[in-house]
């Protein structure tokens, strides 16, 4: 964690809290060294007998505007440093939620000496007067951003410091083969004070295992945190704009009796059976196309499905009508072929018209699921049986923590440096050598927690945030 460092010559900076637009409450946030001269200027106290802000006690009144006429009726909370959110002296006015009125609240903080916060201003003064590491501060801003409930306890559990426990646990244990290091190069003629090899590889694959499950709680979470790449494909006129539109509710795709009507691909954000996924609806396969934007889109829809977790082949169950079934769907059997049977499910559509022959269970290897995304028959099914093929067995375990993508990759250096350390034991490298792909390993650890993060590092995660947090 960040050394704690009070900084009493910061200065003062200001915000809107809470999300734009209309609300029954809007929350100004304060935070340095005149939070609490600001807060008293602007605030007249409801009770005749105040005198000041007791910490932490919500206090009722009218607040100023920059011309110091009443503006709003709002309850305002005084946090003396260093028990606030950033460290600092901090102060909250909860006033009504009115875009008018909080832009006139804060126009008022901003004429008593404070300045417009950057973004994750408030965040980035927590982590560095030591409040919470670097983890735990790109947890805030991923426990905002969480598309599900297990996204939201994901962020919470890196939040409350978990991710940081793990790390440090792991780091520990380096900085103690770094120590024994150091003791044989300082004094080469005493015995024993380095680790015999088997000791010491020993530890560093402990260490391995330790990031290798972290790496794993990555993948796991992966769904839950980004949302699952779920693509649409199959043969022109299939109906899968039809089913895109039945999977979010709304017409978000063009239906038309034409074919080839989507030429590129559609991507849009859901929620099936509580699962968050990039739902695409990618152009319709077509033989001996010459339109070259239609060549264009099906290559973009074929790249989309070799990166999906799961792809819906969808079949036009009214083509099998017309001749022997099997015959009927020659592309997508290619394409079922091409991508693996296990990450397909045939969507039989248009199963209101024609349903599928009995018991036809699976279509070439992949589960065969009827529908009628005109009717909206068999959608809750399929949504169902989507969630169970993106997931499988990566549900998130309850006290797992799932690292983010900067911090796996910071896994991964680490990861590779151990590996670079083994192997450089295995050829009996002097100690003061090997001792570099172990400072390695330790420097990668420490940077997902922020204790040796450089500017740049800080600049691009806090400016990710939003202002007023």
């Amino acid at each position: 964690m960040s050394e704690g460092h009070f900084r009493a010559d910061a200065d003062t900076i200001a915000a809107i809290a809470t999300a734009p637009g209309a609300g029954g409450v809007g929350v100004i946030r304060i935070s340095g060294p005149k939070a609490h001269d600001i807060l008293l200027s602007l605030f007249r106290p409801s009770a005749p007998s105040f005198r000041d802000f007791t910490p932490r006690m919500l206090h009722h009144g009218r607040i100023l505007d920059a011309q110091n006429r009443e503006a709003d009726e709002a309850l305002v909370v005084f946090f003396k440093a260093p028990h606030s959110f950033t460290g600092e002296d901090c102060a909250e006015i909860q006033g009504h939620g009115g875009v008018a009125v909080l832009s006139a609240l804060l126009e008022s903080v901003l004429s008593r000496g404070a300045r417009m916060a950057e973004r994750g201003e408030f965040t980035r003064r927590a982590f560095l007067n030591g409040r919470m590491d670097l983890s735990q501060a790109e947890a805030v801003a991923e426990l905002i951003a969480a598309p599900s409930r297990e996204g939201v306890y994901l962020a919470s559990a890196k939040l409350d410091g978990l991710l940081g426990r793990k790390v440090q646990a792991l780091r520990d244990r380096l900085e103690y083969l770094r120590q024994r290091v150091c003791l044989a190069i300082d004094f080469p003629e005493e015995e024993g004070e380095c680790l015999p090899p088997q000791e010491f590889s020993a530890i560093t694959r402990e260490v391995a295992q330790g990031i290798h499950a972290l790496l794993a709680g990555y993948e796991r979470a992966r769904c839950w945190r980004e949302g699952a790449l779920v693509v649409l494909a199959g043969q022109v006129n299939a109906g899968k704009s039809s089913l895109m539109n039945a999977f979010l509710g709304r017409p978000r795709a063009i239906v038309t009796e034409k074919p080839g009507t989507t030429r590129d691909y559609l991507e849009e954000m859901t929620t099936l059976a509580g699962l968050p996924v990039r739902l695409v609806d990618t152009a319709g396969l077509r033989e001996n196309s010459e339109d070259s934007i239609e060549l264009e889109g099906m290559r973009r829809g074929r790249e989309l499905a070799e990166n999906a977790r799961c792809v819906l082949i969808v079949l036009d169950g009214t083509r099998a009508a017309e001749g022997d079934a099997p015959a009927a769907f020659e592309a997508e059997k290619a394409l079922i072929h091409a991508l693996g049977p296990q990450r397909c499910i045939a969507v039989w559509n248009k199963a209101d018209l024609t349903p599928p022959p009995p018991g036809l269970e699976s279509f070439h290897g992949a589960r065969l699921m009827p529908v009628s995304a005109r009717e909206g028959t068999g959608i809750d099914e399929l949504c169902a049986a989507v969630r169970a093929l993106c997931l499988a067995d990566e549900t998130p375990q309850e006290g797992e923590t799932a690292p983010n993508l900067r911090q796996a990759n910071q896994l991964r250096k680490a990861l590779h440096a151990l590996e670079e350390l083994d192997a450089a034991i295995a050829l009996s490298v002097p100690p003061d050598l090997c001792s570099i792909h172990l400072e390695a390993a330790s420097a990668h650890l420490a940077d997902i927690t922020g204790l040796n993060s450089t500017e740049d590092t800080l600049n691009a995660i806090f400016d990710s945030f939003c202002i007023g947090k």
